[in-house]
């Protein structure tokens, strides 16, 4: 009997002892909603480390409103909404998982819908033309769904004037009105490719051609590129954002190159490019709206990429960054409610946030959700590659070099 007692007695000093240390790691976890396999491997992997990183950093200061942070992360594979949905479906079975983050899930945002179905805070990065179609029409709706990016209407818009000033300037030298475009077909591609033809075309610029190329990967370019042989123009735009079909359309296109300034939206940012590519891609130009603003401006950006690559070892993209802050917007909104469950204070709380990012100063525009865009917001930059580096070149006060003809132009 008295060993029993003793028994007891240990039991229950263990589990008084206990309770503190239980109490103080209650865990809210977060769910990554990322492409771990297939063509956009590279940024999904990204957007896991990024989250990571910054859930580590908070769990190591403490945590934040009595909680530990922990990743969960749901493959979204080839984002066709089959893999999105199933992978929204693992997440939001876990009880302990009040918010959910990610660079890119789908081509269309469609999951926006079921997010706020469920009040589920949701941090996104790409597709702001499908995220601003999906929420203007009625924002209420959508209190917890938040766009990290301003609208995509600048990578529509800003081309045409960033080259007029290019030109004006002497750096820039075209020998004719001519551009042409090539995506691969899925929204993000294929709106930004329509937007720059339309923007071209009200320039007075002819369309060379405007081909649409089926989604996935591609390895050969070079029926397009031998009407762009055929027709010289001064402009190739590829609106396709995959690093590996943007690495084997710039092989392609230095086998026989033309007097041409060449566009590659988005891939030339993932780090797989340049690796891809070499000293290859120098000349390459390429824009971001919500990039890494990585200059002296913006000192956030190189403490943030700075504690990534001592983590990592690699130079980030735009999404291990983009998904560490995304982390951090989130834990100052709990710090702010307290309670992760309380979903929809937790995406009020959000949506008020004024901050200096790896992107800029960031705020959310009621209307549509989506981060405000400008100089005093998120800025849309330019940048070309140089000899395995990237030099923003655009806009002026963010700027760390200056663009220079291709080496491939013999003008």
């Amino acid at each position: 009997m008295r060993m029993s007692g003793l028994w007891t007695g240990l039991a229950v000093a263990a589990l008084v002892a206990a309770t503190p240390a239980l109490s103080a790691d209650k865990v809210a976890k977060i769910g990554v909603l990322a492409p771990l396999t297939g063509g956009s491997a590279a940024d999904g992997n990204e957007m896991v480390n990024g989250a990571k990183l910054a859930v580590d950093e908070i769990n190591a200061a403490g945590g934040v409103a009595g909680y530990k942070l922990q990743v969960v992360v749901g493959d979204t594979q080839n984002q066709s909404a089959d893999a999105v949905t199933s992978a929204i479906e693992r997440l939001t079975g876990d009880r302990d998982l009040n918010v959910i983050l990610t660079g890119y899930a789908s081509g269309s945002n469609f999951e926006i819908e079921t997010m706020a179905e469920q009040d589920m805070p949701y941090l996104v990065s790409a597709n702001s033309v499908q995220t601003r179609d999906i929420i203007s029409p009625r924002p209420e709706k959508f209190p917890t769904v938040w766009s990290m990016t301003a609208s995509y209407d600048s990578y529509n818009t800003a081309m045409v004037p960033v080259l007029k000033g290019l030109q004006a300037s002497g750096k820039l030298k075209l020998p004719n009105k001519k551009v042409a475009l090539i995506s691969s077909d899925n929204p993000y591609s294929k709106s930004i490719m329509e937007g720059l033809k339309k923007s071209f075309e009200e320039d007075g610029w002819t369309i060379a051609s405007a081909d649409l190329l089926p989604w996935g990967e591609i390895n050969d370019w070079r029926t397009f590129l031998a009407k762009v042989r055929r027709d010289s123009p001064a402009i190739i735009i590829n609106a396709d954002y995959q690093p590996g079909n943007a690495a084997k359309f710039l092989t392609q296109f230095l086998e026989q190159p033309t007097e041409s300034l060449v566009f590659i939206q988005y891939a030339p940012s993932v780090p797989e490019f340049l690796k891809l590519t070499g000293k290859q891609a120098t000349g390459i130009v390429y824009n971001l709206q919500g990039g890494v603003l990585n200059t002296p401006a913006n000192p956030r950006a190189g403490e943030v990429v700075g504690k990534y690559k001592d983590r990592y070892g690699s130079e980030p993209g735009s999404y291990g960054p983009g998904l560490y802050e995304e982390v951090m917007i989130y834990a100052d909104a709990l710090k702010k409610v307290g309670d992760p469950t309380k979903r929809r204070e937790i995406g009020k709380a959000i949506g008020e946030t004024r901050k200096q990012t790896v992107s800029g100063m960031l705020s959310f525009d009621p209307k549509t959700h989506l981060s405000v865009q400008g100089d005093g917001g998120i800025p849309i930059t330019f940048y070309q590659i140089w000899e395995g580096k990237r030099i923003m070149f655009y806009p002026a006060q963010y700027a760390d070099g200056e663009f220079r003809m291709p080496p491939w132009v013999k003008q």
